[in-house]
């Protein structure tokens, strides 16, 4: 079984040690550096190019915000999962600006960090409920603005392309793609693929993101994830 990869990055060591003891105990996950602060966590994930970064969001050095900015910008395919204890508005979208697939907060419960990791390595759009209602409240505010864009730059998106990006922004997972364009599991996998590459992103989250700015999505396009009480 291949293991996902994983850099931890707490400034806090008896909170660093245990959630590392926590994901080493699962056999898909390994745990394989862990940092301290923003900058030994730029030069951890250049040298070994995990699968994801749990990112804590106040750290020496260099921020959460900065460091998983400097990381996406090197490294656009590594996942970054914020896990902190703050939800303000400020440090969530500057966050998701910066390219993290994943915003949980820390009272989040063991399983659901867990399911978490697996779900932002499927490249599932991956929201804490609090924080996906502050996005879903932010776009909503700005309605207006985004759609006058609409007009201005079509997606460069297929069709298909489209109905899939839907779906996902609803919070699906691949499987409930499917059934739901009654295409291939590995069919909705290339599609996604595909808007990743032309979106040049490396997430659900920040393909879905981006087509909002854009207009390409609408609000109603993402009602279901304000109304679950899961992740992923």
């Amino acid at each position: 079984m291949d293991k996902i990869r994983i850099v931890l990055v707490e400034d806090h060591v008896l909170v660093r040690e245990g959630t590392k003891d926590m994901l080493n105990r699962q056999p898909d996950f390994q745990v394989v550096a862990e940092a301290g602060d923003g900058e030994e966590a730029i030069n951890l994930v250049s040298e070994l190019c995990p699968d994801i970064v749990i990112m804590d969001i106040e750290l020496p050095k260099i921020n959460g915000i900065e460091a998983t900015k400097r990381i996406k910008a090197s490294n656009p395919t590594i996942s970054v999962l914020v896990l902190t204890a703050y939800d303000n508005d400020q440090y969530i979208f500057a966050l998701l600006e910066a390219g993290a697939a994943g915003y949980l907060l820390k009272d989040a419960s063991t399983s659901e960090l867990i399911q978490t990791i697996r779900a932002v390595y499927a490249g599932e759009l991956v929201l804490h409920p609090i924080v996906a209602r502050k996005v879903i409240n932010y776009f909503a505010k700005h309605t207006s603005s985004v759609r006058a864009k609409e007009s201005e730059e079509p997606a460069p998106l297929t069709e298909r392309e489209m109905d899939v990006l839907k779906l996902a922004s609803k919070g699906m997972t691949n499987r409930e793609i499917s059934q739901n364009l009654v295409i291939s599991i590995r069919t909705v996998q290339v599609h996604l693929s595909n808007i990743f590459g032309k979106l040049k992103v490396g997430s659900r989250t920040e393909a879905v993101l981006h087509a909002m700015r854009k207009g390409w999505l609408k609000l109603e396009d993402t009602i279901r994830e304000t109304t679950r009480d899961t992740l992923g």
